[in-house]
């Protein structure tokens, strides 16, 4: 898709009545409450479910600093991250122990993997995502331009349903997970 953050905004603005827009930087009601809305609730959604079109891992640089108690060493976190689900060493994303401080992670392990859903660029987004994504936004921009909370109302349940579908999409793309280093399992044979 070759959708932009302007594109986005002026498919929700559309969605509640309202009219669309060219820029964040027009002198309009309805850029205003786009250009101070779009991002967070972006981040909000994309942070709402480990989407797997945001999914990424990386190995993260060691810091110089320690932390001052519980752990021996401080990694930084990468700009895009959104959400860390997970992280781990080696070929491993998963089993470390951590503790997210600021931009920081904490642990005693002298490597970090980490597993995290990244802000990606719109054009990256699926169709799926896109049609959630618009439903919120125009939730989030309706009662503001249309001072309306039975318009308001019916358009969050209409993006609810969107999300849910959105979130049904993604998880269909899943294979399914087994056990890892589950004891009982293991004493079985």
């Amino acid at each position: 898709m070759s959708d932009t953050a302007i594109t986005l905004c002026s498919k929700a603005l559309i969605k509640i009545g309202a009219k669309s827009i060219t820029s964040f930087k027009e002198e309009t009601a309805e850029a205003e409450v786009a250009n101070q809305l779009y991002e967070p609730t972006l981040q909000n959604l994309l942070a709402s479910y480990p989407w797997r079109f945001a999914l990424t891992q990386k190995t993260l640089a060691r810091l110089t600093e320690t932390p001052v108690s519980d752990y021996q060493y401080a990694y930084q976190l990468p700009n895009d991250c959104v959400r860390v689900l997970s992280a781990g060493q080696n070929t491993r994303s998963s089993g470390l122990n951590y503790k997210i401080v600021g931009q920081k992670l904490y642990t005693n392990a002298d490597t970090a993997l980490l597993n995290y859903i990244k802000r990606p660029e719109e054009t990256t987004f699926p169709a799926f995502f896109v049609d959630a994504l618009v439903g919120k936004l125009a939730a989030e921009f309706c009662l503001p331009l249309t001072e309306s909370t039975t318009r308001t109302d019916y358009v969050k349940k209409m993006a609810e349903t969107s999300i849910s579908t959105a979130r049904l999409v993604d998880s269909q793309q899943n294979i399914n997970s087994t056990f890892q280093d589950f004891s009982l399992i293991e004493v079985r044979g």
